[in-house]
């Protein structure tokens, strides 16, 4: 549950979970409220001010490290893990939009908006600067209409492919007309919105923005796009039958699409803590990235942002510049030749300390110190059960780092290294 939704644990948060009651545990993931020693009481406060400083520097790798450090050190870690599933699904791009502030506007809405009813969100992205730009909304106008917003809208954004008509798209395009990003704001100009009528899923009228997206939102395509995605979020392939897929976007179509409630029921149900769904996907580069550092409390002082946004892009993830308007496809895509030894030498380089600027080794003995682990044998135990969840899955090997100082560092490097392929 920890690796899966938010990020990782500590050994004093696994300790709790396992000794308490089990819907316990889901419900402090689902409050949002995971309080860590080392995470700075005043989060809020620091996250808002190094997000408003990257903004104004042409740099958007500062903007990355920006989200990495909310990832890292927030109490809110699965509003996090949402905000990402979301910014995959309205993949937006700033090769395109070039406002680094746009960027972050959009990727704040997405946060506030993240467990919300779908429809508070579509409608928040369809007045959204950076989602407009991307998408070509300021060239639709009254009789030059440009379909590509309405297109997405429809394909990745509700319905899915095959759930409308090309009519519909076009019908959908022309009540887009006339919506732009004014003085860095969403923007209405009448004089360029089609003010015909309409026919759009056997509705007809002179529509505006809000109207169609109230009307993708009733289609019952919608609501089974919406399970897809969070299936693939929270469960291996295969693993959802049709029935409980069926079941899930049922609740979202009653539920109005209530993001917060189809999370909760799908991290209460005993198909998620079933033995099929354990190790069944490949880890996203970001959990893999994170997951490690909240393991070993890497906290106090944390590691550089910026270092660890690099190592990202190694991985296959680029924030806030994903490869189309499809996103990132995931899963077995994650692991390619290239982002396979990204994910091996980070392992390597959590273990020197490259991942701190200048380098700093961390103290791995005075965590097992810290637990109450002082024999070799029960620190591989504590870092198995920490990264990977099974004290069974690995050996130490003494010649992996022939330079390493200590049989600790050996045997965590030789499960880090294991951890580039892990399945989560």
């Amino acid at each position: 549950m920890h690796r899966r939704c938010i990020f990782g644990a500590t050994w004093n948060e696994l300790q709790r979970d396992l000794s308490g009651n089990p819907q316990d545990a889901v419900s402090r993931v689902l409050s949002n409220e995971v309080r860590i020693d080392g995470i700075p009481d005043d989060f809020t406060r620091l996250a808002d001010l190094i997000g408003n400083a990257a903004t104004q520097q042409p740099n958007a790798e500062r903007l990355k490290a920006w989200w990495i450090y909310r990832v890292l050190l927030t109490p809110a870690p699965l509003q996090e893990r949402l905000t990402l599933m979301w910014h995959n699904h309205f993949a937006t791009s700033n090769l395109k939009v070039k406002s680094l502030p746009y960027m972050q506007q959009q990727n704040e809405t997405i946060r506030k908006y993240a467990a919300a009813p779908f429809g508070d969100l579509l409608h928040a992205m369809l007045q959204d600067p950076a989602l407009l730009i991307w998408l070509d909304a300021p060239s639709n106008r009254r009789g030059h209409a440009n379909e590509n917003l309405s297109r997405e809208l429809m394909e990745l954004f509700t319905l899915g492919i095959g759930n409308y008509t090309e009519t519909d798209v076009k019908n959908a395009a022309r009540a887009l007309t006339g919506i732009t990003v004014k003085d860095a704001r969403f923007h209405f100009d009448p004089r360029r919105h089609d003010d015909g009528e309409q026919t759009i899923f056997a509705k007809t009228g002179n529509f505006d923005v809000d109207q169609l997206a109230e009307i993708l939102l009733q289609q019952p395509a919608t609501s089974k796009r919406l399970a897809d995605r969070l299936i693939a979020e929270f469960f291996g392939e295969g693993i959802v039958s049709e029935s409980a897929h069926h079941k899930l976007a049922l609740q979202l179509r009653r539920s109005n699409l209530d993001i917060g409630k189809a999370v909760e029921t799908m991290l209460r149900s005993q198909l998620f803590f079933s033995d099929a769904n354990i190790n069944s996907r490949i880890s996203d580069p970001l959990s893999l990235l994170i997951t490690p550092l909240r393991a070993l409390e890497l906290f106090t002082p944390p590691p550089s942002t910026l270092a660890l946004s690099e190592w990202l892009n190694r991985m296959g993830l680029d924030l806030f510049y994903p490869p189309n308007v499809a996103g990132w496809p995931g899963g077995r895509s994650w692991l390619t030749t290239r982002t396979v030894i990204a994910r091996a030498n980070y392992a390597a380089a959590i273990i020197s300390g490259d991942i701190y600027r200048p380098a700093s080794v961390p103290d791995l003995p005075a965590l097992s110190k810290k637990h109450a682990v002082t024999k070799p044998d029960e620190f591989e135990k504590e870092m198995n059960t920490l990264l990977l969840g099974d004290v069974n899955l690995i050996q130490a090997n003494e010649s992996i780092t022939p330079s390493a100082s200590s049989r600790e560092a050996n045997s965590l490097l030789t499960l880090l290294s294991g951890f580039h392929a892990h399945l989560h």
